[in-house]
């Protein structure tokens, strides 16, 4: 009875993640749709519903505090605990950059767009679907899912180059339009960063499935 109860608990924490996974997808998405659409209601909602996610990742850090102290799990029980910790702070940190693109979208205002000189969108696309596959992975339990999140964070860091290049080259041909590529450059960086913290969550998962900690990219 007691073994579970605590499977219980911990397949609640561990939906409570889920949730914030979809969450961060929706705000990520959004956040895409602002930059697209030049559409500033939706960025500033996504700013305003990201204490949602907040509130998510605090709900996960006590819950979990509580189990730790109250079980006192050991070996793969504790690395379970330890992991959603730790991936629960790096979705939230996604989280924040879907705030922060909106805030770039904001700063970019209506002109007339340079978005489709990059791939930002696919970009953004490969890191979703990233995300989806290191909650997947960890669910699962599946190393070779994770370690296929550390290989699709390659193809972002090759777009990430060549937007950088496009978008330095096009301040050359558009200087009137300087202000939006530098915030184009900055949103670039959020995405390539994006996938960054969701390797962090695949390495996660190969720690708590194996006990050894894994650089997997």
């Amino acid at each position: 009875m007691i073994r579970e109860n605590f499977e219980k608990n911990m397949l609640e924490l561990q939906n409570k993640m889920g949730e914030m996974v979809e969450a961060t997808v929706v705000a990520m998405e959004k956040a895409f749709t602002a930059l697209e659409k030049q559409d500033m209601t939706i960025a500033l909602a996504v700013i305003e519903e990201d204490a949602d996610i907040d509130a998510l990742e605090n709900e996960i850090n006590q819950m979990a505090t509580w189990l730790m102290a109250k079980e006192q799990p050991v070996s793969r029980d504790l690395r379970r605990i330890l992991s959603m910790i730790k991936m629960s702070a790096e979705i939230e940190r996604v989280a924040d950059f879907a705030v922060n693109i909106s805030k770039s979208t904001i700063k970019i205002g209506k002109t007339d767009s340079l978005l489709p000189l990059t791939s930002l969108v696919q970009m953004k696309d490969i890191s979703m679907d990233m995300l989806k596959k290191a909650l997947k992975s960890f669910v699962e339990e599946d190393i070779v899912l994770a370690k296929e999140v550390c290989d699709l964070d390659d193809r972002v860091d090759e777009k990430n180059y060549q937007n950088y290049k496009a978008l330095i080259d096009s301040i050359q041909q558009h200087p009137e339009q300087a202000e939006e590529i530098v915030q184009l450059l900055f949103i670039n960086r959020f995405v390539e960063r994006t996938a960054d913290h969701i390797t962090n969550m695949a390495e996660s998962t190969a720690y708590f499935i194996k006990g050894e900690l894994f650089d997997l990219n």
